[in-house]
């Protein structure tokens, strides 16, 4: 009867709920002890593990939900052992289950995810695995969260029968910590249980492009979703964000026929939605965009149009007039300019007759074939002799990135993030305007991250909830803000440069708020490792994202840490250079093909938290000792803190090099710095 009973419901759930598997269990040797960890996203998961997993486990679930008497119902059909996760006996329990050879499923979390995110990880389960040696296998559900089975809230999308797919990870082990006490084993072994869980969100992603994953989107959140918003005071939908993706890209095309596919078009536009709609539409195309800087001189952007080969730049006159480029622009050669004005006046009755009743109806159709290991966007990054290199970002560095922030920290629906930072740089781009647009999360596109007083009046009137920035802009913003305008800010993220103490200790004091620094680099889409709530450690710039390999390479005279090469699935296509333009340069480093080599000394604690040393770039060798420049900026800084400082390094006969400090305080000597 109960075989009949779970063929007759995976018959409709298949049917309902379109559940796909993918992986199997069938390779792993029956005489392990399998413990399978799954994320917790709704009532439905137990159901759908019992159902389509290919053996017959033991459930592990909380003594509140053994009671209800619905839930009894659905348990009948499995075996199951109720425990309470407040007594010290209950894991002794599942020890024994495993030891005698029943493989158990249990939820790492607890409980069902409020945030549609990994929540909270608990030791048990982790220190389960490491006592008994068991096989550990991560399955990943994904779907449930936004049925009426769950318990996510506010504006997360919901559905009768939404999509389900159950996704089957390689095998995994925790080996037990070799700590002092037990208490200590346990903590580790609970840590290496989260970052297995948050491999498994990562790994479990599909391979995409830009562009199919904002169609996924639009298809989960609905085409009403309200999502964005710019300077204009103009609220966008996903419907209008899909008008504008397909109409623009269908303009620049014909109007730019000389663009051939695979061709690198420029963008120099703000931050306003058109900009990120030609991202999504241009790149479904497979016309890569090469976001130029506009802050950049004339030369820079000559020699960024040379190293990209690029013919046709996409702007707007008013832009231009607002922020006085002409000049700049007039002295470009070998470049056609293509103003977004001129594209809408282009717009006749065909163009309204294919969008509303063909394209909207069909978008996926849009896309030419493009594979996520084609170009996405090009970045401009500086290079030796001034020249900048065009950074190639694939779509799966671009959308790995997001998968992979995505695993560490929750952002939902009904959050919204304020984003000045420019979107021709990696961090503006990624974190600030792909990351939200593609889960979601509503979005305000500010052009400029200068104005210290707006801002924090932006933060306040649209009741933000996250906020990009860098410690020179985040000092700025705490020194104008009312103590009051970030009253709803959850999340303060820095990077791009080294979060100062004294920014840290001013948002914490005037805001009540923690600043969580991270790291990376334009040619890791861009992050690579970021503090979180979950695992947050002060001085450092987080643990490594999920899916990076890192080595650390010595550096002579530098005892702690070494020069940093990272790989992975969010690293660079590779570089052009101006010295053979258009030509792609793949990654390598000493450490093989694939590899990045950052240019940074870093320090990895035990715990896996990394530790900014310095640029590699920014030490001197003084007799035989390795100095770094930045401490000394520092030891400046903390003698006389209201005045500028660079520390530089000049060759010496005796001491092979020696230290020079340029400061605009007269007054400051080498007896006050050694005070």
């Amino acid at each position: 009867m109960k075989t009949l009973i779970r063929l007759l419901l995976r018959a409709l759930t298949r049917l309902f709920f379109g559940v796909r598997v993918q992986g199997s269990l069938s390779g792993l040797p029956t005489s392990e002890r399998l413990l399978i960890v799954a994320n917790h996203e709704s009532f439905l998961d137990g159901l759908l593990l019992g159902l389509f997993l290919p053996i017959n486990p033991v459930f592990v679930v909380h003594t509140v939900i053994a009671r209800s008497w619905y839930f009894r119902l659905l348990l009948s059909q499995v075996e199951y052992l109720a425990v309470d996760p407040t007594s010290p006996m209950a894991m002794k329990q599942v020890i024994r289950l495993l030891e005698s050879g029943r493989p158990v499923v249990i939820f790492p979390e607890g409980r069902i995810t409020i945030t549609g995110s990994l929540m909270k990880v608990y030791d048990g389960p982790a220190f389960v695995a490491a006592r008994t040696g068991a096989t550990i296998v991560p399955v990943r559900l994904d779907g449930t969260a936004r049925t009426y089975f769950a318990r996510v809230s506010g504006r997360s999308p919901r559905r009768f029968f939404p999509r389900i797919s159950i996704s089957v990870l390689p095998p995994r082990h925790i080996a037990m910590p070799q700590e002092r006490t037990a208490k200590l084993r346990r903590r580790k072994a609970g840590e290496a249980m989260r970052r297995i869980m948050q491999d498994m969100l990562f790994s479990s992603r599909t391979q995409q492009t830009l562009y199919s994953a904002l169609c996924d989107a639009t298809s989960i959140h609905g085409r009403r979703h309200r999502l964005l918003e710019d300077i204009r005071q103009q609220e966008y939908n996903y419907q209008d964000l899909l008008k504008m993706t397909l109409m623009l890209a269908r303009l620049v095309e014909r109007a730019a026929p000389e663009v051939a596919p695979g061709a690198h078009i420029g963008l120099l536009l703000p931050n306003l939605a058109p900009t990120l709609a030609l991202v999504f539409g241009l790149s479904a195309r497979r016309r890569v965009p090469a976001m130029l800087n506009y802050t950049a001189g004339s030369e820079g952007l000559q020699a960024a149009c040379t190293t990209a080969q690029i013919k046709v730049i996409v702007t707007s006159r008013d832009f231009i007039n607002q922020a006085r480029l002409g000049d700049k622009l007039a002295t470009l050669t070998g470049v056609r300019l293509l103003y977004l004005e001129d594209l809408r006046q282009g717009i006749g009755w065909g163009d309204k007759l294919w969008l509303l009743g063909y394209a909207l109806w069909f978008p996926r159709a849009f896309e030419l074939p493009v594979t996520a290991e084609d170009p996405a966007v090009v970045l401009f990054t500086s290079g030796s002799e001034g020249k900048p290199k065009g950074v190639v970002l694939p779509h799966r560095a671009l959308l790995a990135n997001i998968a992979q922030i995505r695993a560490v920290i929750d952002f939902s629906p009904d959050d919204k993030i304020l984003n000045a930072l420019p979107i021709f740089h990696s961090f503006g781009l990624t974190a600030g305007a792909l990351l939200p647009v593609l889960n979601g999360a509503g979005l305000f596109l500010y052009p400029s991250p200068l104005h210290y007083r707006i801002i924090p009046e932006l933060a306040y009137d649209r009741a933000c909830s996250i906020l990009f920035g860098t410690s020179t802009f985040l000092a700025n913003y705490g020194k104008f803000a009312h103590p009051y305008d970030f009253f709803r800010l959850r999340y303060v993220i820095a990077g791009a440069e080294k979060l100062s103490e004294p920014v840290r200790q001013l948002w914490f004091e005037k805001f009540g708020l923690r600043i969580f620094e991270g790291y990376g680099a334009t040619e890791t889409a861009p992050v690579l490792a970021v503090n979180t709530p979950m695992a947050y450690c002060s001085g450092t710039v987080g643990q490594f994202l999920p899916g990076i390999e890192y080595r650390l390479q010595p550096v002579p005279g530098i005892e702690r840490g070494g020069l940093l090469h990272v790989r992975g699935p969010n690293v660079m296509a590779g570089y052009l250079k101006f010295d053979a333009p258009g030509r792609l340069q793949p990654p390598v480093s000493s450490e093989g093909a694939g590899w990045y080599e950052t240019g940074d000394v870093v320090d990895v604690d035990q715990d896996g938290f990394v530790r900014i040393v310095g640029r590699v770039k920014r030490f001197a060798k003084v007799a035989g000792e390795m100095v770094s420049l930045e401490a000394v900026e520092k030891l400046a800084a903390a003698a006389v803190p209201d005045t500028a400082h660079a520390a530089s390094s000049q060759p010496d006969p005796q001491k092979g090099e020696n230290l020079v400090l340029f400061t605009t305080d007269a007054a400051l000597t080498r007896d006050t710095l050694l005070a």
